[in-house]
């Protein structure tokens, strides 16, 4: 089928989404995209440029078979402008992200706006796909609490008319491309006289991955004596969290990376290069991150919560040979982390963490996004 894709935050995750989406479906896809910055300009304006955009590739190309529609997209908005066009063409949004259960930092309040505009776009929306079923459960539980703050008209029954529309798949990754850069020299054994463990930071420099959490625990690793080796990588910002200068001050002759890998080969080589990779994120609707550092070969030392316990297979969730991967608080992450790095625990083999998202690999998973558009079409040209 021919299908029309809007995307107004054409960046980063959502950006590789959407071009392995593309690049690997069965169905022919025409992109309207957006550059990734000013992401509530976006979510307010963003359906204006792109109903102009999708008016002039009917006039070219004819009707799309289906919109496939990101959460970014001001759905109501865009279909309202493009009802001439568009208004028999089924629509399915994608939700990566949403802005009612995103958490704020501190002393920052929640603008429902934008929530509001996620409202909204599941209520046009035929279909609604999330990016896990944490994420679904999580806006879902959330939703009659946002439409109970007005005074009245709220619709409480549109609840279970946008539940009922929706799934859960797992996104798609290109996973594969990291295998030429695997290191056959790698050494998962230390000990006196050895090099230390090498704990991996590969998490966006931000409020919401926690990094206070993460150094705090490196720290108290140190003040007992335990020795590790860093890699601190992960996309930063202009204004990035403090913890991570403390960091470099106090561990400079210990961090073997520090800051953004730009380069792809470079990166790689970085997560081939770790042994552990720890989470101590306060928010992650999927952990694109995580499971990549998995797939390169790192043990994972994961929050209980979350989308985590969904990501990693039942068999590994009681560990008997190895190390475990998920961890219920602080004072567990360090007994666990005391283990690992004194040499007691072992650590899961790579050929086992390479199987826990290997299935999501595009060549894998595009099978699912495929026969759920089909599915969606045939229900709605029947």
């Amino acid at each position: 089928m021919n299908i029309l894709a809007l995307e107004p935050w054409y960046g980063g995750s959502h950006r590789d989404f959407l071009d392995g989406l593309i690049g690997h479906s069965r169905h022919n896809f025409e992109a309207i995209t957006m550059a990734s910055r000013f992401w509530k300009w976006r979510m307010h304006g963003g359906a204006v440029t792109m109903a102009r955009k999708a008016e002039q590739f009917v006039k070219n190309n004819g009707k799309p078979d289906l919109i496939f529609a990101t959460d970014m997209v001001n759905l109501s908005a865009f279909l309202a402008l493009a009802r001439r066009d568009l208004s028999d063409v089924p629509v399915v949004l994608y939700m990566h992200e949403n802005q009612l259960t995103y958490p704020l930092p501190d002393g920052e309040k929640r603008d429902y706006t934008y929530a509001y505009i996620n409202y909204l776009a599941c209520l046009a929306a035929d279909r609604i796909v999330f990016n896990s079923r944490y994420h679904f459960d999580e806006f879902m539980e959330a939703l009659p609490g946002l439409l109970r703050m007005f005074p009245d008209y709220t619709h409480l029954n549109t609840v279970r008319k946008i539940k009922d529309k929706c799934s859960v798949l797992h996104l798609g990754m290109t996973l594969n491309a990291h295998d030429k850069y695997a290191s056959s020299s790698r050494s998962r054994e230390w000990g006196p006289g050895m090099e230390p463990p090498i704990v991996l930071w590969n998490q966006r420099w931000e409020y919401d991955k926690n990094p206070e959490a993460f150094f705090k625990m490196m720290n108290r690793l140190d003040d007992i004596g335990m020795p590790f080796r860093l890699i601190l990588a992960g996309e930063h910002f202009e204004v990035q969290p403090r913890e991570f200068e403390r960091a470099f001050e106090r561990y400079a002759d210990r961090i073997l990376h520090y800051g953004y890998a730009d380069d792809f080969p470079e990166y790689s080589k970085l997560l081939h290069r770790a042994d552990l990779v720890v989470s101590t994120s306060i928010h992650e609707f999927f952990g694109i991150s995580i499971l990549e550092a998995i797939y390169c070969g790192c043990h994972p030392l994961l929050p209980n919560r979350l989308s985590y316990p969904e990501l990693i297979p039942d068999s590994l969730h009681q560990p008997l040979l190895h190390a475990p991967i998920l961890y219920e608080d602080d004072d567990d992450l360090f007994a666990i982390m005391c283990k690992i790095l004194s040499g007691e625990d072992k650590l899961l083999p790579q050929s086992t963490l390479k199987d826990v998202s290997e299935h999501l690999e595009w060549s894998s998973q595009i099978v699912h996004y495929d026969d759920f558009l089909d599915k969606v079409l045939a229900e709605f040209v029947a």
